[in-house]
């Protein structure tokens, strides 16, 4: 079974490597940039569990390890 956790700063903390692409963007003439937030993304297989046992796992992963849970918000699809 695969699952998928994105990872993305909280609306209101600053992101200056979102800024920084954001510059980069614009420099290589991609037009219509408004803004860029920057995150994380993490693809995780597990063998044999089920849909709520793995999603159950991976919100501890995220409150213990993969998220800052102060800054960041993340989202589990199972």
């Amino acid at each position: 079974m695969k699952a998928r956790v994105v990872v993305t700063l909280k609306s209101g903390v600053l992101d200056p490597q979102g800024k920084a692409i954001e510059g980069a963007l614009k420099s290589l003439g991609v037009e219509g940039v408004a803004s860029v937030r920057q995150g994380k993304v993490f693809d995780v297989e597990f063998a044999g569990a089920d849909a709520s046992a793995a999603k159950a796992q991976l919100q501890t992963a995220c409150e213990k390890l993969l998220a800052n849970t102060v800054i960041e918000n993340y989202q589990i699809d199972v």
